[in-house]
């Protein structure tokens, strides 16, 4: 991932520290009461990553078992595939197919940019029609949604969105990720947008980049968290970042939250299975939970190794 990237430089200077809990998170919070039990899934966003070879795939993994091995790593995948084309149900069931060997295993497909970035949500019904089709296919595997709108998708777009996003089906959770920086430099615009977003049943993603602090907005329309973390190449600062990530998730726990989504990212996702591992362990630690941890192959370490 490209986005919020920053030099070196730069990353010296970023202030990480989360924002505290703006009212509407608060509220939503409050509203939900604590559930006792928190449910998480940690993830990446794409099992096709060949840099996984000889780390948690098997060295002669052939690319089209890529999926079979994944599935025995993490519980959940932010479904990136499904932004590039929308795939029929005779694939998304194949994909299920090899997915069900891990019971608590959710997709998290990502809408198509054809609806959202070449269409910008008008006259987009057919293909959202046929985009759902396609992924109802994964049945009870299928995990919340995620809606991506372009950088230059502005302010001036919310009626536009509203619609749309009221026309969506009510069955399957969605989260919308904004990432024109007017949504969150204008007070207006952006309580607007949260409060839709809460009105509509809606759920708000965050994304925690480097070089992109406005979005890491900390707005809860539902009792759902949505967080997409970018690292940097296992930096001290990834780390540092995760353990802040895991006590707020564990104080929203508390407040009221229901279900957090926690995808990796890294500029270089060879990176991203070890900071996921870190941010399972610590997860499990805090808050007393179980979630499974991807394996790493050991390899004999050589003279000169």
């Amino acid at each position: 991932m490209e986005f919020g990237r920053v030099t070196p430089e730069e990353l010296a200077m970023v202030d990480f520290t989360l924002p505290a809990d703006p009212e509407l998170t608060t509220g939503t919070l409050k509203a939900a009461g604590h559930k006792k039990q928190l449910e998480v899934h940690v993830g990446c966003a794409k099992w096709g990553r060949k840099e996984w070879l000889g780390k948690i795939y098997p060295e002669k993994t052939k690319e089209a078992n890529f999926l079979d091995e994944y599935v025995k790593h993490f519980d959940s995948i932010e479904l990136n595939a499904t932004f590039y084309n929308i795939y029929p149900e005779s694939t998304i069931g194949k994909w299920k197919e090899k997915a069900l060997p891990n019971p608590h295993f959710k997709f998290c497909p990502k809408f198509s940019q054809s609806i959202t970035h070449i269409k910008r949500l008008k006259g987009a019904h057919e293909v959202t029609t046929q985009f759902y089709k396609g992924i109802m296919a994964f049945g009870d595997l299928l995990g919340p949604l995620f809606l991506q709108l372009s950088d230059n998708y502005t302010p001036k777009s919310l009626p536009e969105l509203k619609v749309y996003l009221a026309d969506l089906p009510k069955d399957v959770p969605v989260f919308v990720e904004v990432r024109h920086k007017e949504w969150f430099a204008n007070t207006a615009f952006r309580d607007e947008l949260f409060g839709m977003l809460k009105e509509l049943g809606i759920g708000a993603v965050i994304t925690d980049a480097s070089g992109r602090r406005d979005c890491v907005h900390m707005e809860l329309p539902t009792p759902h968290a949505f967080i997409r973390f970018v690292g940097n190449s296992l930096h001290p600062t990834d780390y540092s970042r995760c353990d802040e990530w895991v006590q707020r998730i564990k104080q929203w726990h508390l407040k009221g939250l229901q279900s957090v989504w926690f995808f990796m990212h890294q500029h270089d996702e060879r990176y991203s299975p070890e900071l996921a591992d870190y941010v399972v362990k610590e997860l499990n630690k805090e808050l007393g939970l179980n979630i499974m941890r991807p394996h790493f192959i050991e390899k004999d370490k050589g003279l000169f190794d």
